[in-house]
């Protein structure tokens, strides 16, 4: 069923569908650069993808746009490639997981571009780091394996006899991942790694004695973790740090109907005006209604909320099919969520270390073309007063320069060399700018108070 978010109340049992499978769907998954494509995968042993008509289902829909054909048993995962547009990723009962191009003419596609064999058993569940490079997989042997997904081969995996992992989930470019199953007394647990090294996790959490399955949700410009338990009531929440201890228990949401799954609203669909950071679609099959729950932060300003939204992932691609299985890699556009907004371009990027009188003027560097340079992003006063909040701190006692450069110093760092330290650089950069700020206002009121004491110092002075 395709459901205006707005629509509520009891359907008509006429209601239009999507109805072409011959076997139960298991998974679903919209397009993130297209609204109006829906990929499916079945007990049929088929994937079919769907065109949605503008605005709306008027009348039932029989016919895919595409229908994919590999598989040889039935197909329980299906993933969208996050930055190379009309790359799709299927994982079946046959042990297999194949990468399918629907960039193509054909209705009927039945040749996968790569086929990934290195499971011995069901994969349950599939996630790709940033930039699409690298996908992980957890597989009902309990194992996490690290996949290069155009070489096929397995660059890491995970062999810890204490965890037996379900789900795995990338998190964001803190290059860790975070895995949700059971512990060797069959206690449900979530599991931080390191990406670089799968023996041993760097933390481990049990949460409770229940059986149902632990769904993670991660939302990478909060640093929040949302862990949700099939036949709970309950969403946990979490902040995610890539430093000791790493994970901080926040709160939890509690409700007596327990879900049965849950889906989620991308960024680009929240309501900023209410500050919502995250919004799920819960399944509760007992009363057969979908409900929304919304994550607000209470903000009393109406205001956009700049702290609480960072630049997100925007809906376009920013590969093409054919690029990215070429071997290009190149991380998501982005988008901020400011009303009237248009997309950037790619990630802010800094030219080479130069002389202050060669760098005036970056947007005539060759190589520049369209990419959006830190000065970009922020406005021209705003830059100024940077300057003069470093000017500032270049005048204060040692004691108190250390308090700042232990946090971040923008003149001494060495110049990122990816797109993801580029990226940490801005965002440590908008946070240093803040930390400045509340020291010029400190320094603001310091300099009142000496006034104040100063003249009370004279009018004692003079009365004696």
């Amino acid at each position: 069923l395709l459901i205006c978010i707005f629509q509520t109340g009891k359907l008509d049992p006429h209601y239009p569908r999507i109805w072409g499978h011959r076997g139960n769907v298991l998974d679903i998954k919209w397009n993130p650069f297209n609204d109006f494509v829906i990929a499916s995968c079945s007990e049929d042993a088929t994937v079919k993808i769907w065109e949605i008509p503008k605005p709306l289902l008027t009348k039932t829909i029989t016919s895919p746009k595409k229908e994919l054909l590999g598989h040889v048993r039935r197909v329980g995962l299906i993933e969208w490639h996050p930055t190379a547009n009309n790359i799709l990723f299927s994982s079946g009962y046959d042990y297999k997981i194949m990468i399918w191009n629907l960039d193509t003419t054909k209705t009927v596609i039945s040749n996968p571009v790569k086929i990934l064999s290195a499971h011995r058993d069901v994969v349950l569940s599939m996630s790709f780091n940033t930039d699409g490079s690298l996908l992980a997989t957890a597989c009902r042997d309990r194992k996490i394996r690290l996949i290069d997904p155009r070489a096929g081969a397995v660059l890491q995996e995970a062999s810890y006899s204490s965890h037996k992992a379900n789900k795995v989930l990338f998190l964001g470019n803190m290059k860790k991942l975070i895995s949700t199953g059971t512990s060797r007394w069959n206690n449900r647990q979530i599991a931080l790694w390191d990406q670089d090294d799968l023996s041993v996790p760097l933390l481990e959490e049990d949460l409770d004695g229940s059986s149902g399955i632990l769904f993670p949700f991660y939302d990478s410009d909060t640093h929040m973790l949302y862990v949700v338990g099939k036949g709970d009531g309950n969403i946990r929440y979490y902040e995610i740090n890539p430093e000791k201890p790493y994970l901080y228990y926040l709160m939890e949401y509690r409700s007596h109907l327990p879900q049965k799954g849950m889906g989620m609203m991308p960024k680009r669909g929240l309501e900023v005006s209410a500050c919502e950071i995250f919004r799920f679609y819960k399944l509760i099959p007992t009363k057969s209604l979908i409900e929304p729950i919304s994550m607000i932060v209470p903000r009393r300003s109406e205001s956009y909320q700049e702290d609480i939204y960072p630049l997100t992932t925007a809906a376009q691609p920013s590969l093409t099919a054919q690029e990215w299985l070429n071997g290009v890699n190149k991380g998501p556009l982005l988008v901020s969520l400011r009303p009237g907004s248009g997309v950037v371009n790619s990630l802010p990027q800094f030219p080479e270390p130069e002389p202050p009188s060669k760098t005036a003027d970056l947007s005539q560097h060759q190589g520049w073309g369209g990419r959006m340079t830190l000065e970009d992003v922020q406005e021209p006063n705003e830059i100024e007063h940077r300057r003069k909040l470093l000017r500032v701190e270049e005048k204060l006692p040692k004691n108190e320069q250390m308090c700042l450069s232990s946090s971040f110093d923008i003149f001494e760092c060495p110049p990122p060399k990816t797109e993801n330290e580029l990226l940490q650089m801005f965002y440590r950069q908008q946070e240093e700018i803040r930390r400045l700020r509340e020291l010029v206002n400190q320094r603001d009121v310091q300099i009142k108070q000496m006034k104040l004491e100063s003249g009370n110092f004279s009018m004692d002075t003079d009365s004696y």
